[in-house]
């Protein structure tokens, strides 16, 4: 379990420096952003609650993601000025898009995709 735990966290990790390294290249898309978002977020949830099926993970990711883009709607003062600041804007968005809802939805699916392919995770209850 710890070392399963050990491969989301440094997945996490590395999906972090990835989406930072995103915004600051010049040419890349904006959509690589919201895709490696959802994919963190995935991530996240597995390491979080890796007793859980992958299914409840990609579940709770779409929600996250999905509820995160709406809050873009809201409007209240003490919000804008979190996403004025560097980290709010990394996780709060900026603007609503329903684009970015495509692209929550297909970095969940390429996650869960890349977890059921390529990590062997144990099914330990410890």
């Amino acid at each position: 379990m710890k070392y399963s735990r050990l491969i989301y966290f440094t997945l996490i990790l590395l999906v972090m420096i990835l989406g930072i390294v995103s915004r600051k290249i010049t040419n890349t898309p904006l959509f690589i952003g919201d895709l490696l978002y959802a994919v963190l977020i995935y991530f996240g949830f597995r390491f979080l609650i890796i007793k859980s099926e992958k299914s409840t993970s990609l579940l709770f990711s779409l929600l996250f993601c999905f509820g995160i883009e709406m809050l873009q709607l809201v409007q209240i003062d003490w919000l804008i000025a979190i996403r004025k600041t560097t980290l709010g804007q990394y996780i709060l968005g900026q603007g609503f898009l329903w684009l970015d809802l495509l692209c929550y939805v297909i970095g969940s699916l390429l996650a869960l995709i890349i977890d059921w392919k390529f990590i062997k995770t144990q099914n330990l209850n410890s």
